[in-house]
């Protein structure tokens, strides 16, 4: 068989493309954008985060319309997470935030309600109304502590 050069360049294009698809795949799953920061950050303060991450998404109605920009503990030992949202959004001031799971695979992400203040959330402002994480953990104790103490058997002393 003798070599062609441009069946040559034409395998390299090929592989060029297969590793330029590769890399876009990678960077997608991974949650890298290219854009920067766009200027519309809100905080939330959370009493349990259940292992959410920066890079989590943040939904509206199951659409992703930012995502956690930084967690940090605060002062009053609440985590204290910054989102970093669409500035586009005009948002009511008593939108709500949850750690909700997504899939078998749960992973957490920041669903917000809109709630219905006229007056509006700007950069900066923190959302007040937030329900933290459940963990399946807790809700399990909780179950087989309240059966313990249920299933005494009828015994009274």
């Amino acid at each position: 068989m003798s070599r062609s050069p441009g069946r040559d360049l034409l395998v390299g294009v090929f592989v060029m493309l297969g590793m330029g698809a590769l890399a876009y795949l990678s960077l997608a799953v991974g949650g890298l954008s290219r854009q920067g920061p766009s200027g519309f950050l809100l905080t939330a303060d959370f009493d349990e985060l259940g292992g959410l991450k920066t890079r989590a998404p943040v939904v509206i109605s199951g659409v992703k319309v930012g995502q956690v920009r930084s967690i940090a503990l605060g002062d009053d030992y609440r985590a204290h997470v910054t989102l970093d949202v669409d500035p586009r959004l005009h948002l009511p001031k008593d939108t709500s935030a949850s750690i909700v799971t997504a899939g078998l695979l749960g992973d957490r992400y920041i669903s917000l309600q809109l709630g219905g203040d006229p007056a509006q959330l700007k950069s900066g402002d923190a959302i007040a109304f937030t329900e933290s994480a459940v963990l399946l953990e807790r809700l399990l104790g909780k179950l087989v502590h309240s059966t313990d103490v249920a299933g005494d058997g009828g015994k009274q002393e």
